[in-house]
């Protein structure tokens, strides 16, 4: 009787929400018209469209009819493409997630000549495990419908899809007879669910509430819902072992490797892929799920995520992976196995050309798709002959834990998808895709990795830039024509380092120039930044009242600024070595007014604010104590990611407003009083031991912060301009080189 109940509650969910449907052409039409309607409400009549389904690869073609735009395209998301197409090349329009111009004239600009455009992609891949923590955490349906449609827009077709997977294992496991005492340990807080479902850890942030597993199946089923309508064929999870530690008690025979991603989490548990469990249970899983959420038999399964694997045997780790693949293709046998590839990238060591063969070789070619996670960083595909014959897909990976920092290798975006494609050693690529960590940051290197979709050849970088400032700030000349000449240099050369630098205000105080994870290494000379500063601030005049130059504004001051913070630092730890109590007192309340003042700069941006992360998680819950488990989640992620000893504090860290008063801020104070209090005998130790206490009062502390801009981007960029630029290339020049052990 309860389960009949359970079926009739999701029936009438689904009869609310749409059932989950493949994507067929025949649903793409009216999504196509509603995504129109929501981009361009005042302008949706102008445009017309038409679905065309033929051929095996997707194109779209745009002319002018009478007084209507045509939009033509073989699917929605092709549809999609099209009107961006238009809406870039033609109305000089742009999207971002940080910056959005779309002031379109009265009448709108014909298309003079038709225009047809196909990709050599099959696939365009979108997503990471970490993006849905690090940026999607506490998303809600309107903030995914503005994100399906960026995707849409951008040519995305194949979408990492993952919310709501805790709600499929919860039923499996209920079917089992498990309950709630054996799963509270299991599922992970909501800011977890990335290496939750990676295997790395159980429990913790959690326990994880009913109406939360709830809530997000509801929400999952719109997602998918929404990508299929236009055309998009989502990637769901499969089963790769991870598995309760109440399991044994169930199944006390089962075969189960205890691994341990970091101390500060605990040990996990993996279930041998050869036990006969691993396959009844993967089948059950793929069966509840694609009977909840449909399939479009895309499956994600990544074995041995950031773990070393028991064997190095070639032959153990086939039968594993085929193992997997059979456990697949026994519930869908239309089953592909979509694999990321940064294994080979963080346990290199162990993924020789050896062990990969046997990985991969399991499984057919044409049913595997290998993610080469972080081309634009370490091509795997060239070290391992394209992957011995699996389709693959490049990624630009570009940002590690969603920090704030400008960087990037805009030049290798612009040119190596198109060297990798025309390569005739690069096998079965057969797709690019957007891999970053975290979102909502440097949207030109995805404005640009997004416009390779509908070419064959590389982007001129010049000129494709000269367009992307039109697009962006409705105008372009010559100073910023220069300006973003120094950032290409500059901040996006991507040269020396992995990803981008951070600022030592970040890091928790210290006298050194860097930490584990706040790394100041910067890929240019600081000073060579500050012409760009001066060009962006003498622009203000002409571009100041452009959303997108505000946002550019706000971020190339931000950058200067979190780059003096080291200079200073280190002269104040000068100044402690010598003995000088002034100027230490000097150097340390600059130091405090360096961080104001950056809060203050970041406070002006939607962009840039704690106190909407915190809102968003708060707002999940349905109960006062759900919302402070929610809150202690995003606080947490962001700062100490863990406990108070987690080996991880200030991977995901953000300059954000809020958190640089209400976290940064205090933390150095204490830092300087400590100093002060043990001058000559400071123990760095002893002071850590006591901020992590604090930081650990703060993570579970309740507060809440600002969710609207105050201020004026340009007049607080200008003043902070007027303030420090003189001040910043003599200390720079004056700092000794730090010695980077990274």
């Amino acid at each position: 009787m309860k389960n009949l109940l359970k079926i009739i509650l999701l029936c009438g969910i689904l009869l609310l929400i749409g059932f989950p449907n493949n994507g067929r052409a025949a649903d793409n039409r009216p999504a196509s018209q509603t995504l129109i309607q929501r981009i361009l409400p005042d302008y949706a009549s102008h445009f017309s469209v038409e679905v065309v389904s033929s051929g095996d690869t997707d194109w779209f073609e745009l002319e002018s009819k009478g007084n209507k735009i045509v939009l033509r395209g073989n699917n929605g998301v092709s549809v999609a493409s099209a009107l961006y197409y238009y809406l870039t090349e033609y109305a000089h329009c742009q999207i971002t997630w940080n910056g959005t111009n779309l002031k379109l004239p009265a009448k709108l600009p014909l298309v003079p000549t038709p225009i047809h455009k196909k990709t050599p992609y099959e696939y365009r891949y979108y997503l990471n495990y970490c993006t849905f923590n690090y940026s999607m955490s506490w998303w809600n349906w309107d903030r995914w419908e503005k994100e399906i449609d960026w995707m849409a827009l951008h040519g995305i077709n194949m979408p990492l899809a993952i919310t709501g997977e805790e709600y499929i294992w919860d039923e499996v496991y209920r079917s089992y007879g498990f309950t709630d005492a054996d799963l509270d340990s299991f599922f992970s807080g909501p800011a977890y669910f990335s290496w939750f479902w990676m295997g790395n850890l159980d429990g913790w942030g959690g326990p994880l509430p009913k109406s939360w597993k709830e809530s997000h199946r509801n929400l999952q089923l719109k997602i998918l819902n929404r990508e299929r309508e236009l055309g998009m064929k989502p990637v769901l999870p499969a089963f790769t072992g991870h598995v309760p530690a109440s399991f044994k008690k169930f199944f006390p025979a089962a075969k189960l490797k205890q691994t341990n991603w970091g101390n500060d989490f605990g040990d996990t548990y993996i279930l041998d892929a050869n036990d006969p469990l691993f396959a009844e249970i993967g089948k059950k899983f793929l069966e509840m799920q694609s009977k909840i959420y449909g399939t479009n038999h895309l499956y994600s399964a990544d074995t041995f995520n950031e773990n070393t694997p028991p064997s190095d045997d070639p032959k153990y780790l086939s039968d594993l992976s085929r193992n997997v693949f059979e456990g697949m293709k026994d519930a869908d046998p239309d089953a592909i196995w979509v694999m990321q590839g940064w294994l080979f990238i963080s346990h290199r060591d162990f993924w020789k050309a050896p062990q990969i063969k046997g990985l991969l070789e399991a499984v057919p070619n044409d049913r595997m798709i290998i993610l080469d996670l972080a081309a634009e960083i370490e091509p795997v595909w060239k070290r391992t002959e394209a992957f011995y014959g699996k389709q693959w897909i490049w990624n630009m990976l570009h940002n590690f834990g969603g920090n704030i920092s400008m960087f990037g290798r805009i030049e290798t975006v612009a040119t190596q998808p198109a060297a990798a494609l025309n390569d005739p050693a690069s096998g079965k690529l057969k797709g690019i895709g957007l891999t970053m960590e975290g979102i909502e940051q440097n949207p030109v290197l995805y404005e640009l990795m997004t416009d390779n979709t509908w070419r064959n050849t590389p982007i001129e970088l010049n000129e494709w830039l000269k367009k992307y400032m039109l697009n962006r700030y409705g105008k372009t000349n010559d100073s910023l024509i220069k300006a973003w000449d120094i950032l290409v240099k500059t901040v996006y050369n991507g040269k020396v380092i992995r990803d981008g630098a951070e600022s030592i205000i970040v890091s928790r105080p210290t006298f050194e120039g860097f930490r584990r994870w706040a790394r100041t290494k910067l890929n240019y000379a600081p000073e060579d930044l500050l012409p760009a500063w001066d060009l962006f601030v003498k622009t203000i005049p002409e571009c100041g009242k452009s959303d997108g130059f505000q946002y550019d504004l706000v971020d190339v001051t931000r950058q200067v600024l979190a780059n003096y913070a080291l200079p200073l630092q280190q002269e104040m730890a000068n100044a402690y070595r010598e003995n000088d109590r002034v100027k230490f007192d000097k150097l340390s309340g600059e130091f405090i007014e360096l961080i104001d003042d950056m809060d203050r700069l970041l406070a002006t941006r939607q962009d840039f604010l704690l106190g909407t992360w915190i809102a968003d998680a708060r707002s999940c819950g349905t109960t006062e104590s759900e919302k402070s488990l929610y809150e202690r989640n995003a606080r947490d992620l962001i700062t100490l990611w863990g406990n108070s000893n987690n080996r991880l504090f200030e991977y995901s860290c953000r300059q954000w407003s809020g958190l640089m008063t209400d976290f940064y801020k205090p933390r150095w104070e204490q830092f300087f009083s400590d100093v002060k209090a043990n001058w000559g005998s400071f123990d760095q130790s002893g002071s850590d031991e006591k901020i992590k206490k604090w930081e650990w009062n703060w993570v579970n502390s309740r507060k809440d912060y600002p969710i609207n801009p105050k201020g004026s981007s340009t007049s607080v960029a200008k003043e902070l301009y007027q303030k420090y630029n003189g001040k910043i290339v003599p200390l720079t020049q004056k700092m000794t080189p730090i010695k980077y052990d990274y």
